[in-house]
């Protein structure tokens, strides 16, 4: 059995932000803009999985619940991802759509954090991306009861294999399977900084019009 490291350890581990600063007047008026902006830059910094985000969502027992999943789009009505709508969070989601997204670009010491509610994209968008994914991801989507009970890793071996034979090169989507669309209302933009005094800038949106306002690190 592994010792733990001693608590003193992890209580002095320090960072110094100081790669870069976000200004009020350096930023984007709009925030789809400057998360445009961010995202580009995180791509081409060819950062690990710079498309991972982290989803919360709060279930009807009020506990919430975070989850890593990939944006697949996004434009001015709001961040695409993909799930199994029978899965914990499309479950949370069914029953409260407002729902919370963290992209976290640790190399450029910078996050974003934006709110909104959820929606279910079209059918014909759900089909358009699962018809663009490699054949094992689209078997996959069938075999696993995402958030279920099963008895081993076995089950999944089986249900890809069944599955797999029955649709062979051409399996249809799954009826509980497609894209959700969170639409902001807010966006937070954090750029790391020297001595923790580190930048923050919201985006709210009031009476259709986004106001950007600076927040204490």
């Amino acid at each position: 059995m592994n010792t733990p490291p001693p608590s003193g350890v992890i209580a002095d581990l320090r960072k110094s932000y100081e790669r870069a600063e976000l200004s009020e007047a350096a930023s984007e008026a709009d925030p789809l803009r400057q998360f445009d902006r961010w995202l580009t830059e995180a791509l081409a910094a060819h950062l690990p999985e710079p498309n991972a985000m982290t989803l919360a969502t709060v279930g009807s027992d009020l506990r919430p619940s975070t989850r890593v999943v990939l944006i697949k789009g996004y434009d001015e009505r709001g961040i695409v991802f993909f799930t199994n709508y029978d899965s914990r969070k499309g479950r949370e989601l069914a029953g409260n759509p407002h729902a919370a997204l963290q992209f976290h670009w640790v190399e450029l010491e910078r996050v974003v954090r934006i709110e909104g509610v959820v929606e279910k994209v079209g059918a014909d968008e759900s089909d358009a991306y699962y018809q663009s994914r490699p054949l094992d991801s689209r078997i996959g989507a069938w075999a696993s009861p995402q958030s279920q009970v099963i008895a081993g890793r076995h089950v999944l071996v089986a249900n890809a294999a069944r599955y797999g034979a029955q649709f062979l090169l051409k399996p249809p989507r799954p009826p509980h399977w497609g894209g959700f669309r969170l639409r902001p209302d807010r966006w937070e933009f954090w750029q790391g900084r020297k001595s923790r005094l580190h930048d923050r800038l919201r985006y709210r949106l009031d009476a259709g019009r986004w106001v950007r306002e600076r927040l204490a690190p």
